[in-house]
């Protein structure tokens, strides 16, 4: 029995053993975490290699009911550890009040959707190993500068530390997708909140790289508030995560004067 890949679940599923090894080992157990979720196991390649160690429960999510059907075949072991869900939608509060580590091969379609849904959480996933699209990895771990560096480098950043590791070839899975994966890690900082209104600061992030080759002074008129910032001639792609929050502060400060708009 093997299960074939579902184009519209964005399923590639990775085949080089070496390489699901090299992902597993990345996993640290960083701020002494057991549990552990799997993000879209597929036949289970990377899972075996999770369920080698002890120090981790290991937990896999699946939407795929074939992958389920499968996965109980092969690993009956985790049959009680098998949620058939779609990771999206799935309430996370419902799988666990303590912390735990995320790992997977991201399908490339929602890769973004669901690092939004870590940010949520951010507070119960103190660690996250995964592979995804190589130019979105790299966009992710990029320092402000950077071509690459975009609205989600930002966003991570602000609450994890980020590191690229390595690259997989399109030949290591099957299908084999058009482009090539990067797998990276990202650990909790320090940062329990930003020191301004977090809803704010993702606007003014996002509406900064909206139109990314403007200045600040530009891109952030849809914003609606005059305000003045010795930043406001630089890009978005020039400002760290404590210049973004400084910004936002001003911003704050602005709306709330009387002389606003």
């Amino acid at each position: 029995m093997k299960v074939k890949a579902k184009k519209h679940l964005g399923q590639h599923f990775l085949r080089d053993l070496n390489a699901c090894e090299r992902i597993a080992d990345l996993l640290s157990g960083y701020q002494d975490f057991r549990t552990v979720l799997e993000i879209g196991p597929g036949m289970g390649v990377l899972t075996q290699f999770l369920l080698k160690k002890p120090q981790f429960e290991t937990h896999v999510v699946e939407i795929d009911r074939e992958s389920v059907d499968y996965l109980k075949i092969h690993f009956p072991e985790l049959t009680p550890r098998i949620h058939n869900y779609d990771f999206l939608r799935w309430n996370l509060n419902t799988f666990s009040t303590e912390p735990f580590g995320i790992i997977g091969n991201f399908p490339y379609n929602i890769s973004s959707q669901i690092f939004f849904k870590v940010l949520e959480h951010r507070d119960l996933i103190p660690e996250v190993v995964c592979m995804l699209q190589k130019e979105v990895a790299q966009r992710i771990a990029s320092p402000p500068g950077s071509r690459d560096y975009g609205i989600l480098s930002v966003l991570l950043q602000a609450f994890y530390d980020i590191k690229y590791h390595f690259t997989v070839p399109p030949g290591a899975f099957d299908p084999p997708p058009k482009v090539q994966s990067g797998v990276i890690r990202l650990q909790r900082n320090a940062v329990t909140q930003l020191e301004c209104d977090e809803k704010l600061f993702f606007t003014v992030v996002k509406t900064a790289f909206n139109q990314r080759r403007k200045t600040l002074r530009n891109a952030l008129k849809p914003i609606g508030v005059v305000f003045d910032h010795p930043l406001l001639d630089k890009r978005a792609e020039q400002l760290g995560v404590a210049e973004f929050v400084d910004i936002t502060r001003t911003i704050e400060a602005a709306k709330k004067a009387p002389s606003a708009q």
